[in-house]
């Protein structure tokens, strides 16, 4: 049920946002479509809230409001897909200097005498269509898709004209569609609205208590590690008070790890019995915290309780426990750390703790939160990794026979039991879970079940791993539980580029599109950086180019939390049995360069199962060799594509009504070395596409690539991004390595590079002997671009006499970092050069 509301929610909030945008209001005022908007926004809205507040509760099972919300996310989808067109109507409109689709606010008449002439025209083409011998080879494939003058694939220069816009269609479809939510909006608010809401989730995450009791009597392949941290626990420290965070993901083994820390007996001996235990769980409360410090010290010591924890006097507490210690050396465990809420109030919890004079005393912090142990951090975290391939082998075999093997395991079981364990990458917490379901049955057929069918994944008993993974997954805000779960659809130890993954949310709907109050990129960033600062992803790299890493573990979570939308095909094995309609994204992963027949019946059974139309991302992953012919036919019948990772060896590899793709936002185009592949024309009428990755490959681009109004990021060789003709229409771009002034070709003035002022990164500037002149240097409007960090200023061996008066025009921001002039020949530099900008570089 969270999964519907919260997918429900998303779609409604995005609508929300297409209807608030202004020319899209001005359009449905402007066609007269008799539907009272600002009502409808308002009853929207109050859904909104509605589906935002029921998205924070533990709302059960309700099956009449379960088949509401799933009506409700496709007429969202609808109207998304309806409103989104529309949107590239009228951007196609600013790029041509149209009006076809954009409203004439400022002139009724002239606005219902276009609308009258949509409607003639309509009327005539459904006149003339029931007049024709021909007529169904007339329609088009998909009647509601806009058609376009476009010339065959087989045409030399694979010409794509303009789209044409049906404006009595696109009002029919508005209102259909609009209508269609606000008559759910009632009854989805009715039953939310009578649903008792129940204490949020955030307060519910119970957590089983914890104790300094061994549970598991030998420590598991980290003896290095436990060794080297035994002896720096035992070493008389200068510092007063120092904490060690020990930090992994849920099931890596942390508490086990603290336990044997803390029972050792040269911890004893150290802090002469002087340990505390604590289990602080979900709720980081100083007071309470203190109380339980408190309450332990004394009852080590074997006094008679005073009543003095019982007091919430946070000062009588805190001088208690200072007095009690008595400036002892001292051991404290704070386990299973999920929060809190600021520095200051961690410093508050471990005030009365630095009171003594003894040195050397320490705490100890587990968590699964990497954010809680940089914050409480004096020393270097331990952060566990998964146990060595043999050592967890020998753990795994132990939680399922314990100390005695049956005769029939190494004769007929080992074999499947290995396998088995490779799954798990190490994880304690895992060996358990499995260890427990092969016990049951030692059978070949039943290993075999459970090495196939994953059958640990499904199982919901409070102390197996995907419970323990998935009450992490529980802890995050709604944005970073979307971001995390369309992650499975990437493959296994995938390395996720920030601005890859960025785009990648930003196409769908995660990060609003267009933001410009928080541009995608530092939203991006900041999610990811709070996904590794909760532990969903590792940050790896360096500093210059980080990449993160999903674990296999948490990629299995993510692929259970998103079954109702994603899927991803990866495995041999895969089978389309309970498969859901719901499925929107699929990503496949292409492993082998032959598939079976069995493999490629069930992908024919899958695709009768989903709503192809309408899915909204495709992926493909792996051999590019292999056969894709069921990529390929899905790819002919989807409409609604915002993401599309595709291999290309030659323009048959793109499908005849690839320009039917008007949603798309992120294309990437993997092709072969040595390949060069001329893109189809299509590809400059992608109005909406924000990312565009072409690698490294070599590609002859559409003449009229300037015509992605939108693009924000081009990947793509040097060379290509540096010969777009018209580049400044494209007033988003952020990256620009290389330009060319040119003189005699159209479109490569100095000027193209004034609009772009989103510019960021590493620029440079050839060819400016061809510049003359000041107010020539001005048109480049360099010094609005603020995000640039280096710039080099390049001229030919040939110089002119100006250079020094070009230049003075040439001055950028003041946020420039590195700055190059090379071969300007004037006598001097320009006057900006020292007063007005602080530069780290200059060559």
């Amino acid at each position: 049920m969270e999964a519907a509301i919260g997918a429900a929610s998303w779609l409604v909030d995005k609508v929300v946002t297409q209807l608030s945008d202004e020319l899209v209001a001005a359009y449905i005022a402007s066609t007269e479509l008799g539907l009272n908007m600002e009502q409808i926004k308002r009853d929207l809205m109050f859904m909104q809230g509605l589906l935002h507040h029921a998205r924070e509760r533990r709302d059960k099972s309700n099956p009449g409001l379960q088949g509401l919300l799933e009506e409700l996310r496709k007429k969202a989808d609808e109207a998304e897909d309806v409103l989104d067109e529309l949107q590239y109507f009228i951007i196609q409109d600013q790029i041509d200097g149209t009006h076809e689709a954009t409203p004439v606010v400022d002139d009724g008449i002239r606005g219902q005498v276009l609308h009258g002439r949509h409607a003639l025209r309509h009327t005539i083409g459904n006149c003339l269509s029931c007049f024709s011998s021909s007529s169904s080879s007339s329609v088009p494939e998909d009647a509601n898709y806009p058609h376009h003058t476009a010339k065959s694939r087989s045409d030399e220069s694979d010409y794509v004209g303009k789209l044409t816009f049906n404006r009595v269609d696109m009002s029919k479809k508005i209102k259909s569609v609009i209508e269609g939510i606000y008559d759910l909006c009632s009854h989805v608010s009715n039953l939310l609205k009578i649903t008792q809401p129940e204490e949020r989730r955030v307060l519910s995450l119970k957590r089983p208590p914890t104790s300094s009791t061994i549970t598991q009597n030998k420590l598991y392949g980290r003896e290095d590690i436990f060794n080297q941290t035994l002896d720096d626990m035992c070493t008389i420290r200068s510092e007063t008070l120092s904490v060690l965070p020990i930090v992994g993901p849920g099931g890596i083994g942390k508490t086990t790890f603290a336990q044997h820390l803390y029972n050792h007996k040269r911890t004893e001996a150290h802090f002469s019995g002087n340990k505390t235990w604590v289990c602080v769980s979900t709720n980081f409360d100083v007071v309470r915290l203190t109380q339980e410090i408190l309450m332990c010290i004394c009852q080590n010591r074997n006094e008679e309780s005073s009543g003095a924890h019982e007091t919430s006097n946070l000062d009588q507490l805190q001088k208690s426990i200072a007095e009690k210690l008595d400036s002892k050396r001292f051991l404290l465990v704070l386990d299973d750390m999920w929060r809190c809420s600021s520095e200051g109030e961690w410093e508050s919890l471990l005030a009365p703790l630095k009171t003594g004079e003894a040195k050397g005393s320490m705490v100890i912090v587990t968590t699964r939160f990497p954010s809680i142990a940089q914050m409480v951090k004096t020393t270097k975290p331990i952060e566990l990794q998964g146990l060595e391939d043999d050592e967890f082998f020998t753990f795994f075999e132990e939680c399922i026979f314990g100390q005695e093997k049956p005769a029939c395991y190494e004769d007929e079981l080992i074999d499947i039991a290995r396998k088995i364990s490779k799954k798990f990458k190490g994880f304690p917490l895992a060996a358990k879970t499995v260890g427990r379901l092969l016990k049951n049955n030692l059978s070949q057929e039943s290993w075999m079940e459970v090495h196939e069918r994953n059958e640990w994944k499904n199982q919901q008993d409070g102390d197996g791993i995907m419970p323990a993974l998935q009450i992490s997954y529980d802890y995050l805000p709604f944005h970073l539980k979307k971001c995390f779960s369309y992650c499975s659809l990437y493959p296994e130890d995938y390395r996720f580029g920030n601005l890859e993954i960025t785009y990648f949310w930003e196409a769908l709907g995660i990060i609003a599109y267009g933001d410009q109050n928080n541009k995608a990129d530092h939203v991006g960033l900041k999610y990811l950086n709070e996904l590794v600062g909760n532990g969903f992803l590792m940050k790896e790299g360096d500093d210059s180019r980080p990449y993160y890493v999903m674990h296999d573990l948490l990629h299995d979570l993510a692929r259970n939390i998103s079954s109702q939308e994603c899927i991803d095909i990866s495995s041999y094995n895969f089978r389309s049995d309970s498969i859901p309609q719901s499925i929107r994204h699929v990503s496949i992963t292409l492993q082998y360069d032959e598939y079976d027949q069995s493999f490629e019946r069930e992908l024919e059974k899958f695709k009768t199962k989903i709503d192809i139309v309408n899915l909204r991302t495709l992926m493909l992953f792996g051999k590019g060799n292999a056969n894709m012919t069921f990529f390929k036919d899905l790819l002919k019948e989807t409409r609604s594509l915002r993401v599309l990772f595709m291999h290309a060896n030659s323009p048959e590899s793109f499908p005849h009504d690839f320009f039917k793709l008007i949603h798309l936002r992120y294309l990437k185009l993997k092709i072969p070395y040595g390949v060069e592949l001329s893109l189809p024309n299509a590809i400059s009428r992608f109005h909406h596409l924000n990312f565009l990755d072409l690698g490294n490959s070599i590609c002859i681009l559409p003449k009229d690539m300037n015509r992605l109004f939108n693009l924000h990021l081009f990947l793509a060789r040097k060379e290509l991004c540096s010969n777009i003709p018209g580049i400044g229409k494209m007033k988003y771009l952020q990256r620009l390595e290389e330009y060319h002034v040119k003189k005699e070709d159209i479109g490569f003035d100095l000027s193209e590079l004034g609009d772009l002022t989103e510019l960021g990164g590493e620029l440079t500037i050839f060819n400016l002997e061809n510049v003359a002149t000041t107010e020539e240097g001005n048109q480049a409007k360099l010094q609005l671009k603020r995000n640039l960090r280096r710039l080099t200023l390049i001229w030919g061996a040939v110089q002119q006499t100006t250079g020094s008066d070009v230049l003075d025009g040439l001055q950028p921001h003041y946020n420039l970092r590195a700055l190059g002039i090379i071969n300007h020949g004037g006598p001097t530099g320009p006057g900006w050069l020292c007063s007005d900008i602080y530069l780290s570089i200059i060559y």
